[in-house]
């Protein structure tokens, strides 16, 4: 996959299947005939303006909003637009301030939207790879948008400003826009970390979860920083708890403009955004990572001391790069992580470093060796159906509560730690029921999400079970696979070279869909 050779269609599908949410007809077509590495080059460098189809959708989009009447608020049952997705945060931020003069839907709606324009862009935009790195680090640094009002509230600007706009740049940049983010200061308490009363949440989790991975934590083995190897060189194998005390005190004064009394006069201003605060600050010596920070450093420089460290520290490059190659390729091949791990720490100043660390992940022969081990979530799983199929799928609630039934709840992972990797988590027997269901539902239309277009190619005036079949495992699958059609035949019970009836009648359609949704659920199309 690294030449420009040509590649069939199974191959092609399984590369967009993990590079991608899934490959459209015309995307077979084309990266068949450019080769994968172009198609790569291009995704690594996304347009905003030429993903105008998106822009259209997402203007066009409207989600119901409904609550009923109390003493403050009048009852509200409306189809609203996306008006909260490109707001600021201080545009967004007078629901919680006016909490009390409106329903808690008022406060859900950023969410929503965000829920709503994830699927959107996942079906349907130009840029998929971006869409998957998106995902990867909303993942990454997770925040729960259903524990907390506040993060729901900063969800919008969390995923635009912060998820969005770094998911191919450059990682140090990355965790400082989320180190300062409303929605993760809420998510890890540290909002309210002050000198005397570090809150240590966002210190373990930002060493753990966040850089250098639980598997550099050595706090088992020595329980002082100098007994750690390096450490007095100023380069320690890994860190301790003492790290993630005296990083909790330099990340102290980073909060949220949310109101809090500052002395008897004075208050933080009502806006949702970032600031530091000087007086809540620990400015004492410190020590992190085997370096000593000077006491009574300039504003907010002891955090960016710490994230300056942890972000260089090759423990965060083997722990990022293996979870790049396990998200996009398998279970981290040795020889790719270490040449992901060599290209992420040459790359550490660029501002493309994610972006080269990512192509080589996805021209590696490792990356074309593996197919059908990934097993597609369902945010995944639907998007793939709908690009395959051309279905333009509208998303609403019924549509995402039905994703989190089969195991992703988008933006509701309570833990920090971002919903879990392997795909045993999702192939439960009632989670694989509700895989079926999910790909049924959508292909039957019935949550009002899209009817499934006819085929695109001529199956005759009164198609077959068995055409019709063959026509979609071949589509979805990338080949015509005999088994799987039998299967599909088996499964329905019908005649199988009967026809079905007049292909325009929508009772037929009906059938044809039925189909479809069996194609879906086979092996060979819930993995990647």
């Amino acid at each position: 996959m690294t030449t420009t050779t040509a590649l069939g269609p199974e191959a092609v599908i399984s590369a967009l299947g993990r590079a991608g949410y899934g490959a459209q007809p015309e995307d077979v077509v084309a990266v068949a005939r450019l080769g994968f590495p172009a198609w790569v080059d291009a995704q690594l460098q996304p347009r905003e303006a030429e993903d105008q189809a998106v822009h259209e959708r997402l203007a066009r989009l409207k989600l119901r909003i409904h609550y009923t009447a109390a003493p403050n608020w009048p009852a509200v049952d409306e189809m609203r637009p996306l008006s909260l997705l490109n707001a600021s945060i201080d545009q967004a931020w007078p629901l919680i301030a006016q909490r009390a003069n409106m329903d808690g839907a008022e406060r859900r709606r950023p969410r929503d939207e965000v829920t709503a324009a994830t699927i959107l862009r996942a079906v349907h935009s130009k840029w998929q790879l971006r869409e998957i790195m998106v995902g990867f680090w909303h993942d990454h640094f997770n925040v729960d948008a259903y524990g907390a009002e506040e993060v729901c509230v900063a969800l919008p600007t969390y995923d635009r400003d912060v998820i969005r706009h770094h998911a191919l740049g450059n990682f140090r940049q990355f965790i400082e826009a989320v180190a300062t983010s409303t929605a993760m200061l809420y998510y890890l308490s540290n909002r309210s970390s002050r000198a005397g009363a570090a809150n240590e949440n966002y210190g373990r989790e930002l060493f753990e979860l966040h850089t250098l991975g639980r598997d550099a934590y050595l706090n088992d083995r020595y329980d002082r920083w100098r007994s750690v190897p390096g450490a007095l060189q100023g380069q320690p194998i890994g860190y301790i708890d003492e790290d993630v005390y005296e990083s909790a005190r330099s990340f102290t004064g980073w909060t949220v403009e949310d109101g809090t009394p500052l002395d008897g006069q004075r208050k933080l201003p009502l806006t949702g955004r970032f600031t530091y605060v000087e007086s809540w600050h620990d400015g004492y010596q410190k020590r992190v990572l085997g370096h000593e920070f000077k006491e009574f450093a300039p504003a907010m420089s002891d955090g960016r001391k710490v994230l300056d460290l942890v972000a260089d520290h090759p423990a965060t490059a083997r722990f990022l790069c293996t979870k790049l190659c396990r998200r996009l390729v398998g279970d981290g091949p040795p020889n790719l992580v270490e040449a992901a791990i060599a290209t992420w720490t040459k790359a550490r100043r660029a501002q493309d470093q994610i972006a080269q660390t990512v192509r080589v992940i996805l021209l590696s022969p490792e990356f074309a060796a593996s197919r059908a081990i990934k097993v597609r979530r369902p945010l995944a799983l639907v998007a793939a159906f709908a690009r395959a199929t051309r279905l333009d799928l509208t998303p609403n609630e019924q549509l995402w509560n039905a994703m989190a039934n089969a195991g992703q709840r988008l933006f509701g992972w309570p833990q920090p730690n971002g919903l879990p990797e392997g795909g045993a988590y999702f192939l439960g027997a009632n989670g694989m029921r509700q895989r079926w269901g999910l790909v049924l539902a959508i292909a039957e239309n019935a949550w009002g999400t899209g009817d499934l277009p006819p085929p695109m190619r001529p199956l005759g005036a009164a198609p077959t079970p068995r055409a019709i079949a063959a026509y979609y495992v071949e589509l979805l699958h990338g080949n015509v696979e005999p088994a799987a059609i039998n299967a599909v035949l088996g499964g329905l019970g019908w005649p199988a070279d009967q026809p079905l009836g007049d292909a325009a009648r929508p009772d037929t359609m009906k059938r044809v869909a039925r189909i479809a949704a069996l194609c879906g659920m086979a092996p060979a199309f819930q993995t990647a």
